[in-house]
C-alpha cells in the first residue's frame, strides 16, 4: 500500500537486465557509447523528429534546469504555473542554472489558462533595462495536481507564447502517463503543439534514473551540450543511462508501465468515490490523486500501513474531524491487490 510517490517504486526488471548487459567490457564514455546511437534513433522515430537533438541526464531537476538554461538569458524570466515542479520542488535549481527568475501564473487546477499567461507576460518587459525580459514558457505535463493539458490547451499556451517571441519547454516527468491518457502520439503532445524542448521522463515510470532531453530547435543544441557539461551532468559512464532508455523504449515497455499506473489510479479513484468521508479535489486523469478526508481517517489509514503524503497538517495531532489533504500516486508496479487492500482498510 505504498502511494507516496512513483519515484519510490522499483525499476522494471527489463531495465535492470539492460544495465547488467551493458556492464560488460569497455565502451566509450560521455555519450559516445554505441547504445546511445540506438537510443537517439529510437527517440527521433518516436517523436517523428529526425533532426531532433537527443541527450540523456540522470534526473528530472537537471533535465528541466539545463534545458531552460539553454533557452533563457540571465536577465529574463521563465513563465510557469504557481504549482509547477520547477517552482515548488527543485530547490531553485532552474534559477541557479538559468540565473533568471520565475514568473508564476495562477491556476485553479494546476493548468495555466492563456488569458492568465498573457496577463503575466504583459506584466514583464515593460520597464526597460530595470525589469526582467520575457523568457520561455514552461508547462508541466502531468501537472502537480494530477491533471492533464489537452492538446488544444497546450497549443493555446504555446501560441500565446509565440505571439511574444517566446519558446516553450515541456516538463514531462510523467510524459508517458499523460500521453497514454490522451491517446495521442509524442509528436502530437510536443512539437506539433508548438513545444520547442521536452524533458522526456523515465525515472518515475520504471527506469532506475534517466531522462531524455529532446530539443526540436537545433539552434540551442550546442549550448545545451556545453551547459550539461559545465553543470556536471555529462556522465562519464554514460552507457548506463543509454541502456536504461533503450530498454525503456523497447517493445513499448514505457507505454505498458504508464497504462498500468493509470489503470490502478482509476481503480483507486473509483473506490474513493464510494466513500462518504472522502472528497476528490481534482478529477484524477493520470496516476495521481489529491483527496480530502478527516484527520481521524488519515490517522487510521497511516496506522494501518498505508503510505502516502498528508499535504497540509499533522495527522497525529489536532481536531479529529478537521479535513486534511492527502496525495496518492500509483506507479507501474502497483497491483489490483494493493489497491483493494487500501480500499478495504479505508472501508473497514
Amino acid at each position: 500500500m505504498f502511494f507516496a510517490s512513483d519515484n519510490a517504486g522499483p525499476a522494471h526488471p527489463k531495465v535492470m537486465e539492460a544495465l547488467v548487459a551493458a556492464n560488460t567490457g569497455y565502451a566509450m564514455g560521455y555519450g559516445a557509447d554505441p547504445i546511445m546511437e540506438t537510443v537517439r534513433a529510437q527517440v527521433r522515430e518516436l517523436f517523428e523528429a529526425p533532426e531532433a537533438a537527443v541527450y540523456l541526464i540522470i534526473n528530472g531537476t537537471a533535465a528541466n534546469s539545463v534545458l531552460l538554461a539553454s533557452m533563457t538569458q540571465p536577465w529574463q524570466t521563465v513563465f510557469c504555473s504557481e504549482c509547477a515542479h520547477i517552482h515548488e520542488d527543485e530547490c531553485n535549481a532552474p534559477e541557479f542554472y538559468t540565473q533568471a527568475k520565475l514568473t508564476l501564473v495562477p491556476t485553479a487546477d494546476g493548468k495555466m489558462k492563456p488569458d492568465a499567461l498573457r496577463s503575466k507576460i504583459l506584466g514583464e518587459e515593460n520597464r526597460g533595462v530595470h525589469g526582467p525580459q520575457r523568457g520561455p514558457l514552461s508547462i508541466t505535463q502531468v501537472t502537480e495536481k494530477g491533471t492533464i493539458y489537452t492538446l488544444d490547451e497546450i497549443q493555446a499556451l504555446t501560441t500565446t507564447a509565440r505571439e511574444f517571441g517566446m519558446q516553450t519547454h515541456l516538463d514531462g516527468a510523467r510524459f508517458a502517463n499523460a500521453m497514454t491518457a490522451l491517446g495521442c502520439s509524442p509528436a502530437d503532445m510536443t512539437w506539433k503543439a508548438g513545444v520547442d524542448t521536452v524533458s522526456f521522463g523515465g525515472t518515475k515510470n520504471g527506469a532506475m534514473g534517466v531522462e531524455a532531453c529532446v530539443i526540436f530547435n537545433p539552434e540551442i543544441a550546442w549550448e545545451f551540450e556545453l551547459r550539461r557539461k559545465r553543470g556536471g551532468h555529462l556522465l562519464s559512464k554514460h552507457r548506463y543511462l543509454s541502456a536504461q532508455m533503450q530498454a525503456y523504449l523497447q517493445d513499448d515497455l514505457w507505454l505498458d508501465m504508464a497504462r498500468s499506473a493509470n489503470a490502478r489510479c482509476a481503480q483507486l479513484a473509483e473506490g474513493l468515490r464510494q466513500h462518504d468521508a472522502v472528497k476528490l479535489l481534482f478529477e484524477p486523469q493520470a496516476n495521481m490523486i489529491f483527496f480530502q478526508m478527516p484527520r481521524r481517517a488519515h490517522k487510521r489509514m497511516l496506522d494501518g500501513g498505508a503510505v502516502y503524503y498528508v499535504m497540509n497538517g499533522d495527522p497525529e495531532a489536532g481536531d479529529p474531524e478537521e479535513p486534511l489533504i492527502g496525495r496518492l500516486v500509483c506507479d507501474w508496479s502497483m497491483t489490483e491487490t494493493g489497491i483493494n487492500q487500501f480500499l478495504d482498510l479505508l472501508n473497514g
